[in-house]
């Protein structure tokens, strides 16, 4: 096969679609984890930092099996940021504000690069060719509905995820620390409701609903 007949043979669709959900995986995600760990820092909690987590450097922050699952099942996660509460002056409190940390970075990034693609790429694109382009189709169509989805995702009161964090600040101690004995269970059960397509039903909603907001925020 000569190299002509090579490119033509590949589907460019299918390899640009492929890249654009890998670097908006990696983007999203690695915002994510590296907020949770600046939250912490900001608290007094310097395990992040000394575990070299306060970093945009995806490889710091990948698992590479739940980035598999994110690309392939649109539910994976990553390396969980080390977070010690007993750095904490209020331990619940601290926890709750890292485990915030993330899910507010991803809508902030939704917002922000909808925000830049209509205040500034747009008056870049001469083409659908250009870089301005591909940019502006990278943020608008694949970042930021991704980074809405993680983030609205993460806010679920369900351990692991950040929302149990984040209501356990409002529930008593012994509540608590009942709800994150639990927290191995918490995967098992976000898998079997992924599977059923039960989380995609509540959240695909909210996406379009909050991506509709920013949209008209930025116009």
């Amino acid at each position: 096969m000569d190299f002509d007949s090579l490119l033509r043979s590949i589907d460019w669709y299918w390899l640009e679609t492929t890249v654009m959900r890998v670097l908006a995986v990696l983007l999203c995600l690695t915002v994510h984890e590296t907020c949770h760990g600046l939250a912490a820092y900001a608290l007094g909690d310097p395990t992040a930092r000394d575990g070299r987590r306060l970093s945009l450097n995806p490889l710091r922050h990948i698992d590479w099996l739940g980035f598999a699952m994110m690309l392939f099942a649109g539910f994976g996660w990553a390396k969980p940021v080390p977070v010690d509460p007993r750095y904490f002056k209020k331990p619940k409190c601290g926890m709750a504000l890292t485990a915030l940390a993330g899910p507010v970075s991803n809508l902030l990034l939704a917002f922000l690069a909808m925000l830049f693609c209509h205040k500034v790429l747009a008056n870049w694109i001469v083409s659908d060719t250009c870089p301005a382009y591909w940019l502006y189709v990278f943020l608008h169509l694949w970042a930021a509905p991704l980074s809405i989805g993680l983030g609205l995702f993460n806010l679920l009161p369900i351990p692991p995820l950040d929302g149990a964090k984040v209501l356990g600040a409002f529930l008593p101690d012994q509540t608590y620390f009942g709800l994150m004995r639990y927290e191995r269970y918490g995967m098992l059960l976000l898998l079997a409701l992924s599977w059923f397509g039960v989380t995609g039903d509540l959240i695909n909603g909210a996406i379009l609903g909050i991506y509709d907001f920013f949209l008209e925020l930025c116009s």
